[in-house]
């Protein structure tokens, strides 16, 4: 099964194709939100590159949000035409489980935060059950004093992810102390090939939607 996946959540924008458990190509580019002028192009570059056409894709995949109001509409309503036009199914998966899937399989705990401005962040909890991922509860947007409260109580090593990262990096740290980690560079931003091996998960699921539901 093919997928192709997009997640313009936030200043990062990234496009990737799957097929089943492999990852043919993925591209990410994180300089300014010109989303508008840039997926397009590079989703038709990644095709090109690969020798795919658009009718070979059997799902289309977006990350549905919390994120940039004005990001995650671009990167849906692309989504949707192509789906539509080509009359395949698509597949929704929330940001913040895709920025958790990030992180490879560990016993801490994993916490994705995105800016939501004013110290307050978009996040949730997880964690590897085995060879899935599940959320420990529900996503919030809470102050990051607040979630620094919460992973207090719950007094387990936990790996952050996310672009709130770099701006609260040294609070957490100082808060926390040896209870806090942070995922890699190069996995701590939104990634496209999260989204795609997810909503190959939920299709495999029967977890289809049409391009009029996303």
């Amino acid at each position: 099964m093919k997928v192709l996946a997009v997640d313009t959540s936030a200043l990062v924008a990234t496009v990737a194709v799957t097929e089943d458990n492999k990852l043919l190509g993925e591209y990410i580019l994180n300089h300014r939100k010109t989303h508008s002028q840039k997926l397009m192009p590079m989703i038709e570059e990644v095709l090109e590159s690969l020798e795919i056409k658009p009718q070979d894709i059997d799902v289309y995949a977006a990350s549905s949000g919390p994120g940039s109001f004005t990001g995650l509409r671009i990167g849906i309503t692309t989504v949707k035409a192509l789906a539509y036009a080509l009359k395949k199914p698509v597949v929704s998966v929330p940001t913040l489980d895709a920025l958790a899937y990030n992180v490879p399989v560990t016993d801490s705990l994993i916490c994705p935060i995105m800016d939501a401005r004013n110290d307050q962040v978009f996040t949730g909890i997880y964690e590897w059950d085995g060879k899935c991922q599940s959320r420990l509860a529900d996503n919030m947007a809470v102050h990051i004093s607040e979630l620094i409260k919460i992973i207090k109580e719950k007094n387990i090593k936990t790996v952050f992810v996310g672009d709130a990262v770099e701006l609260h990096s040294r609070l957490l740290k100082n808060e926390l102390g040896d209870m806090c980690m942070f995922a890699p560079p190069n996995l701590l931003v939104q990634r496209a090939s999260s989204v795609a091996f997810l909503a190959y998960e939920r299709a495999l699921s029967g977890n289809l939607e049409s391009s009029f539901d996303m």
